[in-house]
């Protein structure tokens, strides 16, 4: 009888869209293995939250991978989790090197990674070749998996979140009566962002057309003062503000819109993978990263696939095409 293999999977970036992005390769590797894995994460993903009804996932361990003076404690703090858990394989789904090095240290029989520069000294399987290392996060965790011979089932990202943990969650909410459409208004990145007066503009819009009766308006807590601008220039009371909502709080409310449109970032990621149809405005980014995701990107008629990163080309998607694309398409 063969032993056990025990599986684990790294993953060091913050942001919950990236996140989000990764959970196809994930499932995959406890699919290959027929076990569900071990997560190690940051605590700002909130991976404990929106993974928890995930069947391929045994348990999520937070990290912090914090830099500077705090490496080395980093290094010993994820040794010290791998020898308590004695897995067999460790796969890292990024370029980092703190958990390469902390697994080598412990003695795991099978680290696979990207292998990027120094990264690829602590690794024991098949890694990338230095030509993937311009390739999306996304992109490079495929070609790593299949350079291992493991099977991805399916690229799209889809999360499960369990009705019953949502009844209790800000109750008051969902009481406004009628149809409801997501904005996600902010971003981690100024320069992805839509003009507040265009969505407030494209908000008006809709309801006079009554397409919808209220606007769920998502951002992040300090980033209240967008949602306010947006309810300010829009002069209409057809408003929910849900800056202040953690993220069981923006699932309901993603769940319970018709669609989500905005910037391309974590809500609109998040929306996709729940199953939501979801509209993201792009105009200085790559659209390409989109490839492997439900989202469907509105362009402006000029777009250029490429990292732009000035906002004023946002400026270049008018509401005129926004309002054309989803009603009129």
């Amino acid at each position: 009888m063969k032993d056990k293999k025990k599986i684990c999977v790294v993953f060091t970036h913050h942001k919950l869209g990236d996140l989000i992005w990764q959970i196809p390769y994930i499932e995959a590797i406890s699919n290959h293995f027929n076990q569900k894995i071990n997560l190690v994460v940051r605590e700002k993903t909130q991976a404990k939250e929106i993974l928890k009804d995930c069947k391929f996932i045994n348990d999520i361990h937070y990290n912090n991978f914090r830099k500077k003076i705090f490496y080395f404690y980093e290094i010993f703090k994820l040794w010290k989790y791998y020898k308590s858990q004695n897995f067999s394989h460790i796969f890292f789904l990024d370029k980092v090197n703190r958990g390469p090095i902390a697994a080598k240290l412990a003695n795991i029989p099978v680290r696979i990674g990207f292998g990027f520069k120094n990264q690829k000294r602590w690794l024991t399987d098949k890694n990338l070749n230095i030509e993937h290392v311009n390739k999306n996060q996304s992109e490079q965790s495929r070609l790593l998996l299949e350079t291992n011979n493991i099977k991805i089932n399916n690229l799209i990202p889809n999360i499960n979140v369990n009705n019953n943990r949502l009844i209790d969650i800000n109750p008051d909410i969902t009481k406004y009566k009628g149809s409801k459409i997501c904005m996600a208004v902010d971003s981690f990145e100024l320069y992805k962002m839509w003009y507040e007066e265009y969505f407030a503009e494209l908000a008006n819009r809709i309801h006079q057309e009554k397409f919808c009766d209220f606007f769920y308006l998502i951002s992040a807590p300090h980033n209240n003062h967008i949602v306010e601008k947006i309810i300010q220039l829009s002069k209409r009371n057809i408003f929910i503000n849900c800056s202040n909502l953690n993220l069981m709080g923006i699932i309901k409310v993603i769940k319970d819109s018709k669609f989500m449109i905005g910037n391309n970032t974590g809500p609109v990621s998040l929306a996709s993978a729940l199953n939501v149809k979801s509209y993201a405005l792009i105009a200085n980014t790559p659209v390409s990263e989109l490839k492997y995701s439900r989202i469907i990107p509105i362009l402006p008629d000029d777009y250029v696939n490429d990292f732009l990163k000035n906002r004023e080309e946002m400026s270049k998607l008018s509401v005129d095409k926004v309002y054309d694309f989803i009603f009129k398409k």
